[in-house]
């Protein structure tokens, strides 16, 4: 399942980022992140979801 960021939803506070950052990465403005690996099956992906703030990162 792709990882996905929903880009409306995303405050930019870079936790997932710091989880997992082979994963995750902040755009080149440094204000929301994006996914750079979409079918990564790392366990700090899961973290990741489950621990931001804004509930922006979605498997679809």
């Amino acid at each position: 399942m792709p990882i996905v960021i929903d880009s409306d939803a995303c405050i930019g506070c870079e936790t997932c980022v710091e989880l997992c950052p082979d994963v995750f990465e902040m755009d080149s403005e440094g204000e929301k992140a994006v996914v750079i690996t979409p079918d990564a099956a790392d366990d700090c992906v899961d973290e990741a979801i489950d621990t931001c703030p804004s509930e922006a990162i979605i498997k679809e």
